[in-house]
């Protein structure tokens, strides 16, 4: 297995799971939070991945899935909405 590129290695953080309120969460630490671009309220999705692992991302993978299937419909469709849009 080759190795990763110098820019691109892996970097471990351990977050600790606490109690808040009657839930569990963990608190990103600011640099994280700061690569991500998120503020407070922004949402974050887990998306499992082959072999039990989960990443966590900003971006919503239902809405990548339907702008998939849309482009998909307006590649098929070009003719048709070209005409529609006239």
């Amino acid at each position: 297995m080759a190795d990763a590129p110098k820019d691109q290695k892996a970097e471990s953080k351990t977050l600790q799971v606490r109690r808040i309120g009657n839930s569990i969460g963990f608190i990103l630490p600011k640099e994280t939070a700061a690569r991500l671009d998120l503020k407070e309220g922004d949402r974050l999705f887990v998306v499992d991945q082959p072999g039990g692992g989960f990443v966590l991302t900003p971006h919503d993978p239902d809405f990548e899935k339907a702008m998939e299937v849309a482009r998909r419909g307006m590649k098929r469709y070009h003719n048709a909405l070209a005409e529609l849009a006239k």
